[in-house]
């Protein structure tokens, strides 16, 4: 079940490649929470707003979900879709769905019912966990569904909830007796479309299991300290770092179920949280708010920030709540997540996203593929490390999900190509200089221009369009767009950036839309005959 991922060509199968993480960690997802069952099975180990789970209560129910789902005809293989909020039944399921070689795929609730629509059906998913806002989005669609067999609705914290009655019918408490191949797809991470659609980056259990890994091997966590989500979990990289993470290093998980500045201070306050991740714009809005009072994060200590890059005037604020630099870093879905880190009790080092964390390797090529020396500037690529304990350990995603040829592209040479520029310098330090790829980062969510002009383009009336990001203090960038009539120059009626905006809303998640719609007779060109997107900034200049 590779979805047409050559995974011998990549040589992870063929070769019999099987890479031991170093230490004590667990060799795949499935037996994650074994350290915390082995320790301190009655120790409180994932909190959400309806319930609350020991080591011992959360493997127990994780066993009766695994069961619950063979039950409902999902085994290895077959991909298991969910679009729900930051609750327990998200994490059960996915630790379920690993111990039955199950793939798991997120779907993101921020995305409109079209791109849901597109995310289900390249992943051909059998079965969907949805709450009810989903469920209801998708019930006039489930005729362009053909390989979705089944629907469960999620309701936390209801009596009527479907996967509740789910799991209670699956009485058994043991583990299934299934043998995981940690090497194989386990999971579906769907990235923004470079080209106007998404593409599903594949990982193994194996590949998320290293961030915590490392983590742990680094001394970054240690058992009981108690660690926050806010982000969604449906995003592969937030459940990576969220229950895969906490389990390795015998953390308690906090399910934070808003991202706004009070709900998320009300979690701090009430679970005495230490660190959670989150983008620049929720960790500024939760330092400036007036009613976010001091003692409210007395016991955030350890804040990371992660998904876009932090302006200056943030980096401020935090040494002065925090006395600590930052910690940046940088990485990307196909990682999966982070490959470099700064230090946050050294000195900062302004512009650097921090070195490669000690498993991966970074190299700067140039458009032939030749290697290029310090501070020169070309595209980053990663590999794993070839010296140390984690020598040959690293393996990135291990494809894009029937997409044969991007995967040849983005892996050519056994590296894994970012699509970003930027340069390393003597000692190790990474700095990001551009993205090749036309990509705007809000908030911390990626947008790509060509996923956004694809869906302006589906109106008659625009002959061109050209979306791009302008930079916002809060937000980092903001999305706007401008648009050439079909009939040179025609007058725009008065309505038709409403129009526009509202289109794109039924089409693309609220933060992909353009927040700015000008219309332009013509567009600047390079000799190419290519639109020059800088140079349309000036039209947003306020």
């Amino acid at each position: 079940m590779s979805g047409g991922i050559d995974l011998a060509a990549y040589g992870l199968i063929a070769a019999g490649r099987r890479p031991v993480i170093p230490g004590e960690a667990p060799r795949s997802v499935a037996d994650v929470l074994a350290r915390g069952l082995r320790e301190a099975p009655d120790e409180e180990a994932l909190v959400g707003r309806h319930a609350r789970f020991t080591w011992a209560g959360l493997d127990r129910e994780v066993d009766r979900a695994a069961h619950a789902l063979l039950g409902a005809g999902i085994g290895p293989g077959d991909r298991l879709a969910a679009s729900l909020g930051n609750h327990t039944e998200i994490a059960v399921a996915f630790l379920a769905a690993m111990r039955i070689g199950a793939i798991w795929v997120g779907v993101s609730h921020a995305l409109a019912p079209p791109e849901k629509l597109y995310v289900l059906r390249d992943a051909g998913a059998r079965l969907l966990l949805a709450d009810a806002a989903t469920g209801d989005q998708l019930a006039p669609l489930r005729a362009e569904l053909p390989d979705l067999e089944r629907e469960v609705r999620v309701e936390p914290g209801s009596a009527d909830c479907g996967w509740r009655a789910l799991v209670a019918g699956a009485a058994d408490e043991t583990r299934p007796a299934l043998e995981i191949d940690p090497f194989a797809p386990a999971a579906i991470a769907y990235t923004s479309g470079t080209t106007g659609q998404p593409k599903g980056a594949v990982h193994s259990q194996h590949g998320m299991l290293l961030p915590g890994a490392v983590a742990a091997w680094q001394g970054r966590t240690h058992p009981g300290v108690i660690l926050g989500v806010c982000l969604p979990l449906t995003v592969l990289n937030l459940m990576t770092l969220g229950p895969v993470f906490t389990a390795q290093s015998r953390s308690r998980l906090v399910l934070m179920d808003r991202i706004d500045a009070l709900g998320i201070a009300a979690w701090v306050r009430q679970e005495r949280v230490a660190a959670f991740t989150g983008v620049p714009t929720i960790l500024h809005d939760l330092l400036t708010h007036p009613d976010v009072r001091p003692e409210d994060l007395s016991s955030l200590t350890h804040p990371a920030v992660g998904g876009a890059s932090c302006p200056e005037e943030f980096k401020q604020l935090y040494r002065e709540r925090f006395g600590r630099e930052v910690r940046e870093g940088y990485g990307m879905t196909e990682a999966p997540t982070s490959v470099t880190s700064t230090d946050p009790d050294g000195p900062p080092v302004p512009g650097s996203v921090g070195r490669a964390l000690p498993h991966v390797r970074l190299r700067v090529e140039d458009d032939s593929g030749a290697v290029l020396g310090p501070d020169e500037v070309g595209e980053i690529c990663v590999g794993g490390t070839d010296e140390g304990e984690w020598a040959g350990v690293y393996i990135p995603m291990l494809g894009y999900w029937k997409r044969a040829e991007a995967t040849a592209e983005a892996l050519r040479g056994g590296w894994l190509h970012t699509g970003d520029l930027g340069r390393i310098d003597a000692d190790g330090n990474v700095f990001i200089v551009d993205r090749k790829t036309d990509m705007i980062v809000r908030g911390g969510s990626n947008v790509y221009s060509a996923e956004v002009e694809r869906v302006l383009h589906e109106d008659e009336r625009v002959a061109e369009c050209a979306v791009l990001g302008i930079p916002d203090r809060r937000l980092g960038e903001r999305v706007v767009a401008a648009v050439r009539l079909e009939k040179a120059g025609a007058s725009a009626p008065e309505n038709l950036e409403a129009e526009l905006r509202e289109h794109c809303l039924r089409q693309i998640a609220r933060y992909k839309c353009p927040d700015r719609i000008v219309i332009v007779d013509e567009f600047p060109r390079n000799a190419m005959n290519k639109i020059v997107k800088p140079r349309l900034r000036e039209l947003f200049a306020d």
